[in-house]
This record gives structure tokens, sequence and C-alpha cells, in this order.
């Protein structure tokens, strides 16, 4: 049986929920799942955008026959080529043979390479600024090259003010049954999910995704519908505002993310005494993770949650330890940046970890590293109460002063 929304009087949400993946592409635990959501509007000519991943084919194309009635489907926008969207482009065309594509150039040159229909004789290449008339709607298509892919574009329906967002604002985690964020308590349930996708899938192009913003505060945008998670149509600004911070990497609170690796507990009781000294300091929101034990795209999530972080780890075959130096090549590779680090090392006979993470952080943009360090050689003892306590003062201080 179908499963489907109405978004506005003639818009409706045709796209589905997988709860059964664990790894969204095959790298991020999703343990509530995720959405994959496509949008059917019923106009003059009607009008699929995007479709769907494969995992949900049989619930997409129900929805799909269900809206459409006696209507053939006309059109196909596609605004993101990755395949957890198009996987059901080849399903379409032969199910609706007269099925004409809209994209950009680079979007039919991945679908080349993915398909292998007469994808010439169907498509309608579109570059930034050209609209689509299907009747009572007028669809303009602005493109929005590495947010997060090279190919994607964003679709404006400038007759209802909607959005069509492909990937950006878009979160982890399957839809309930309700689509809309002010149906759900967003930032209670949905927030961190949000925030994770976000730093993890498109964290790393700050820069393409504020010149989307920029391009979308030209357009009187009511509604935004992106390819996973909740619609936005009301407290647009709410998640604006977000999206603002996170791909300018400023930080959302004033806090210390505590990040340790600790193979017996003698590095795991330094980052909880500093803990609790920062605590005693007035540091309110404290976050402590074992390295180890915690997926890499949540500690990034919180290092772009919070103003400040600890890194403690000891030394591993003369070098970092391996779960740390991931969580540093992570933060390379996902731009982190503006932040203000502590660095806590421990080696029983050579303790070199602190010089080598502060290495890996000059390769970082405006990365503040506190020239307080505290160095424990196996366990922390009574005696180096003074260089904690010096280490927690200036991590404190910072946080005031940030």
């Amino acid at each position: 049986m179908e499963c489907v929304r109405k978004v506005t009087d003639d818009l409706y949400w045709v796209g589905g929920n997988d709860r059964r993946l664990a790894l969204f592409e095959n790298i991020f635990p999703i343990s509530r799942g995720v959405s994959y959501n496509s949008y059917l509007l019923m106009d003059e000519k009607t009008v699929l955008l995007d479709t769907a991943d494969r995992s949900i084919s049989e619930q997409f194309f129900e929805n799909i026959t269900a809206v459409l009635g006696e209507h053939s489907l006309d059109i196909l926008v596609v605004n993101h080529m990755e395949p957890d969207h198009c996987a059901l482009i080849g399903d379409l065309v032969r199910r609706y043979p007269k099925l004409q594509i809209i994209g950009n150039a680079k979007t039919f040159q991945m679908m080349q390479q993915f398909f292998d229909f007469d994808i010439d004789g169907r498509s309608i290449v579109v570059k930034e600024g050209d609209t689509f008339d299907s009747g009572k709607h007028e669809l303009h298509f602005v493109m929005a090259p590495m947010v997060h892919w090279p190919e994607a574009m964003v679709t404006y329906d400038a007759t209802d003010k909607i959005l069509f967002s492909a990937d950006g604002f878009g979160s982890f985690g399957a839809l309930p049954g309700s689509i809309f964020a002010d149906e759900l308590d967003f930032d209670r349930d949905w927030l961190d999910d949000a925030r994770r996708y976000y730093t993890n899938i498109v964290g790393k192009y700050g820069s393409s995704v504020q010149a989307l913003l920029k391009k979308a505060a030209g357009l009187d945008i009511q509604m935004i519908c992106p390819l996973h998670g909740p619609v936005w149509r009301e407290d647009l600004g709410y998640i604006l505002d977000k999206y603002q911070k996170w791909s300018t990497y400023e930080p959302e609170e004033k806090g210390v993310v505590i990040a340790y690796a600790s193979m017996y507990g003698n590095t795991e009781n330094a980052a909880n005494a500093c803990a609790c000294k920062l605590a005693d300091r007035g540091v309110r929101k404290i976050a402590v993770y074992d390295v180890s034990n915690t997926d890499v795209s949540e500690l990034i999530a919180e290092i772009f949650r919070y103003s400040h972080l600890v890194l403690a780890a000891p030394t591993y075959n003369g070098a970092i330890y391996p779960k740390m130096e991931h969580l540093l090549l992570d933060m390379k590779a996902l731009n982190v940046q503006g932040r203000t680090v502590a660095l806590v090392e421990n080696g029983t006979w050579a303790a070199t970890t602190a010089k080598q993470m502060h290495a890996q952080l000059e390769a970082l943009k405006n990365m503040t590293v506190l020239d307080a360090e505290l160095s424990i050689k196996s366990a922390l003892k009574n005696d180096q109460g003074t260089q904690l306590d010096a280490l927690c003062d200036a991590i404190a201080a910072s946080v005031k002063e940030s």
C-alpha cells in the first residue's frame, strides 16, 4: 500500500524510509535509519523531483503510482546523481517511456556512467538561472557545485516558494510518519543527527555551502524540501542559522570536547581529572569521549559544535595512538578549523604524542594550540597536580574569553 504525505495542495512526498540500513554510505552508523525523500508535483506536466535508493524501490513505485492515478509521469528533475537518489532512474524510464529528464551538463555526464539507456534522446540540459514551466508552477534551477558533489543543483519553485535543496539541510534518521520539522521536537530528537549529517557529509565544503546560501538569500523561500530528513515549512531561520555557523566553522556553543585514547585506563584517568577541574572552574558544557568506543563521525560533529578541544593520547609504536590519529586525519579531511586545542600525552618510555599531534594540527586552518600541555609517564601522579591545574586554568580562561 502507498505511504505518501501531502506537502502542498499539488505536491506530494513519495519517498520512503530504510530502518534496516546500519551504515550510511557504508561508513556512518545510523541507529535510527534514514529517509529517502522524493517529491511529485501534480501540475499540467507531472514532475518528479529526484528518485530514491533501490532499497525502498517497491514502496517508492507504489507511492508514485497511487499519486499519479491515470496520469503518466512527464518530467524527472535530477538535483543530485548520488545512487541513494538516482538508483531508480532506469526503472522509471522503463515504466514511463516518454519521460524527459532535467539536469545540468555534469548530471548527464554522470548519468552516462551509471546507466545504459538512451539518455541524450530524453535529456533537457539546464544551467544557472534556467527555468521550466510545468503549467501553474515555474521551476528555477540553481547550480550548487560541491554541495557535496560537483553536479549538485537545487530547484526553486517560484510559484509556491519552495526550495528543493538536494543534500542540503538534510539529516540522518528515518521519518516517523511526520515529515515536517514542526511536527517533531527537532531540537531534542533531530539536531544531533542533522549536525552529524552535515559535518561528515558536507562539512569539507563550507565555502561551497556559503556560495549556495548567498544565492538562496536572493530567493523568497517559504519551504525547504531536502532529500533526507524533515521538510522545513516553519522557523526556517533556525536551520539557516545552523548552516551559517557550520559552513563558516563557527562553534555553536562555548564548551569543551575531551577526546581521549587509553589502552589501560591511565590516560582516561587524566581526561576525567581534567573534566572535573574544568567543571570546578565554571565550564558548564563539557563532553568526554573515548575515541576507541565512539564513532569518529560523532566526534567530528561534537568538534564542530563546541569551541574548545582537548586531545589526550598515549604514544603507540613511536607514533600517535591509531584511533586518535584517525580522528586527526578526519579533522583535516573535513576542514575542521578555528578551534582552540589543549594537548595531553602519555608514554612509559617515550612520550612524544603531543609534539606529533601539534604537527598534525598545524596543517589545519586557524587552530590555536595552548602552550600549557600535560605530559604523563605511565600514570598521572599527585605531584603533577600543578601541571594539570595550569592546563585547566588555560582552557577555562580561553573558554570564557571566546
